[in-house]
């Protein structure tokens, strides 16, 4: 790999470090429940090197290296300095890759699935760790992990990025480099002819062709009563894997889930009524014998949790980064109610009975009965994984959605933080100004209408048993696209996700932005959030938040090639690959709505222009054309068009996938590390919070004063 090619795998210099405040709700909080979120945040936290052994086989190793070389110098980097002989260069170097390292919890980015190296050689690592035993042991573990340790792996480039092994990172299929893609859809799919949910799973591959799946738990042989598979133990595959063994294997990330249920356990001593003990209780069972059918039980409990002063959610959430789309990383959060920007969530909750029948489809293809989620807007006191979102909806079980509801929420100290003077690429100079003053309004606006009315709506046509159907099997609903009867549904077992497969993530991703710019059109709905009388009036305040939307998400489709990796022709990020794909609708729709201009042959000059009034007469329109086929596709288990259009409308050609792309990556800008608090449980009971200073020290130092 040339150094032009290394490039973009730089970690970024410097960063945008930010705090995370939340000392003024944590302080409005009862003894009681400052107990119950610091054991929530502990349990949260302790599953850090659970993510980073998801990630990478070294990322575990480059922790504990940095935690080790902390605590060598006592958090005086100086001092190390000193010691190491190394320059103000490149103790920076190192103190830049450290943070950006801790806030991707691995070595591969969070927001991007690509790997980050150091700017410095291996050379000032040696000096570094050169300073004690430990670090020195830490540090050979690192080169001796199968993709390179902390730098670059130039013989295999692929490996610079996660995917399906043979060519590219995971472990979420540890010590198995000949294992196919074939394969772990086989396995999975008989997993879920037994019921068997995989999110908590890792999956290996023997020597001998068979297979352990490996289950998350702090037990290593559970009670039989308490194992999703009873009895079972193993199985006898067949089909493409005839003959070969799939056996059971418990214990996965032991000492953490160990830890993680004592916490959850005290957790439950603190909880504020007999809802919120359940929930533990059920986590506890979940961690401890790796049930997923318990973790479901905690989810549902967690849903008729309603509004609580302290909010969580804590497992094995979000499948983003597996490549085949249904094993989950640990996540954890830990958060209070912001009371005052509740009331515009709410407002929107009781009135989406009103909008839902505004979206581009019938009746036929939206849930019989729309059950009113709890929706607030959240101060993050931790937020555990490989990086934090703007706002979640979930549980992600279709089943619970549907008889239970989910929640929505809006993470507003994570939306609000920022630092000055942030570049702003690709806004033309004549829109700075008003997208400057109106971006995190326009974003809140965004995120709420995404979160509720994006995952929240929708049917999956589905053969829910045996000759049992949740729609008129006699009498199919009519395609909106194609007007006639549809042919194709969800069959006994399968779920959205087992479906599309991979690409499920980035399309509902989609699908739900495409609702939030659709329904951000509707003036009553702007008004809800304080902006406007109702009224369409595309000249005044309302009009302006819109704009600042719609110039959002083009700027998005433009940075998001910045995600997109060339030599593989893969997209390494949900959300960016589902924006890109918004831009080019944009820049389909008629009569100039959407251009992006530029003057200099290499495309620095290059900005997005937008008709501010076309985006109601032809930026919506065009947005629900392709909203309407993404949700029928979607539900109606259609794969083979589903995966057509989103593969067309996400294709990167010589002009996007170079010329473009390289100005994208010479103009972009660094992710935000966030810096979060800790808390600290005294002898009396008592609960102290500190805070940490927005810096690459104090990133570090939180990190290290956590003790995981």
């Amino acid at each position: 790999m040339d150094e032009k090619s290394l490039q973009q795998y730089y970690s970024d210099s410097p960063p945008t470090v930010v705090p995370l405040a939340i000392k003024p709700h944590f302080e409005t909080l009862s003894d009681t429940e400052k107990r119950y979120a610091h054991h929530l945040s502990r349990a949260s936290f302790i599953g850090t090197r659970i993510v980073s052994r998801q990630i990478s086989p070294e990322s575990e190793h480059i922790y504990q290296l940095i935690i080790a070389l902390y605590h060598a110098c006592n958090g005086d980097w100086k001092k190390l300095q000193k010691e190491a002989r190394v320059s103000d260069q490149s103790l920076q170097g190192f103190l830049e890759y450290a943070a950006q390292f801790l806030a991707n919890a691995g070595n591969y980015k969070g927001f991007g699935d690509s790997k980050f190296i150091p700017r410095v050689s291996p050379d000032v690592f040696e000096a570094l760790a050169s300073q004690s035993p430990e670090t020195k042991q830490l540090l050979e573990k690192t080169k001796a992990a199968s993709a390179g340790g902390l730098h670059a792996t130039t013989e295999s480039p692929g490996l610079m990025h996660l995917g399906y092994p043979g060519g590219h990172m995971s472990t979420y299929y540890p010590d198995s480099p000949d294992i196919t893609e074939e394969e772990i859809r086989v396995v999975d799919n008989f997993l879920a002819s037994k019921g068997l949910l995989p999110e908590n799973t890792r999956l290996r591959k023997l020597q001998n062709g068979d297979f352990e799946l490996l289950i998350a738990s702090a037990i290593q042989n559970p009670p039989l009563e308490d194992r999703d598979a009873g009895q079972s133990a193993q199985w006898t595959l067949d089909g493409k894997l005839t003959g070969k063994k799939l056996v059971l294997v418990y214990g996965d990330h032991l000492e953490e889930m160990a830890q993680i249920a004592v916490e959850i356990k005290k957790a439950g001593l603190e909880a504020a009524n007999d809802t919120q003990k359940h929930m533990m209780d059920a986590y506890a069972k979940s961690f401890g014998t790796g049930s997923l059918k318990a973790f479901k039980e905690s989810q549902k409990y967690w849903v008729k949790d309603k509004r609580p002063m302290v909010e969580c959610n804590i497992g094995f959430i979000e499948s983003y980064r597996d490549p085949a789309g249904v094993r989950a990383e640990w996540e954890g959060l830990v958060a209070m109610v912001n009371k005052e920007r509740t009331r515009a969530f709410s407002k929107l909750v009781e009135g989406a009975p009103s909008m839902i029948p505004k979206l581009p489809w019938s009746q036929d293809f939206e849930r019989d009965a729309f059950i009113a989620p709890d929706f607030t807007s959240l101060e993050v006191l931790s937020f555990a994984g490989s990086g934090i979102p703007a706002g979640i909806n979930i549980p992600n079980y279709e089943d619970i959605r549907r008889d239970f509801g989910f929640k929505n929420v809006s993470l507003g100290n994570v939306l609000s933080a920022k630092a000055s003077n942030e570049p702003i690429p690709f806004i033309h100079p004549e829109d700075l100004q008003l997208y400057q003053d109106h971006r995190d309004e326009a974003f809140e606006v965004q995120v709420g209408i995404h979160e509720l009315l994006g995952h929240g709506t929708g049917k999956l046509l589905q053969e829910t048993t045996p000759g049992e159907y949740n729609f008129d099997i006699q009498n199919p609903p009519v395609s909106p696209v194609t007007n006639k009867r549809i042919s194709t549904w969800y069959r006994p077992g399968q779920t959205w996700s087992s479906v599309f497969g991979s690409f499920s993530s980035s399309y509902e991703e989609c699908r739900a932005e495409c609702v939030a710019m659709a329904l951000s059109c509707d003036f009553s709905i702007l008004e809800i959030f304080g902006f406007g009388n109702g009224k369409e009036d595309m000249d005044g305040k309302a009009g302006d938040v819109l704009y600042a939307s719609y110039l959002s998400m083009a700027r998005a489709g433009i940075v998001a090639l910045e995600f997109w990796d060339p030599k593989s022709r893969k997209w390494g990020q949900s959300h960016m690959q589902a924006r890109y794909s918004i831009l080019r609708t944009f820049l389909s729709a008629s009569d100039d709505f959407a251009k992006l201009e530029y003057s200099k042959k290499d495309m620095s000059d290059l900005n997005i222009r937008l008709d501010r009034n076309k985006i109601i007469s032809h930026g919506r329109p065009a947005v629900e054309q392709y909203l309407q086929k993404l949700h029928i596709y979607k539900s109606t288990a259609d794969l083979e068009a589903g995966r057509k259009l989103y593969e067309d409308m996400t294709y990167v050609d010589e002009w996007w996938g170079k010329e473009l792309r390289e100005e994208v990556l010479r103009r972009k800008t660094p992710r935000k590390v966030f810096v979060q608090a800790n808390t600290f449980l005294g002898d009396d009971g008592t609960v102290i919070l500190r805070e940490y200073e927005p810096s690459l020290e104090g990133m570090i130092q939180s990190f290290a004063e956590r003790d995981i």
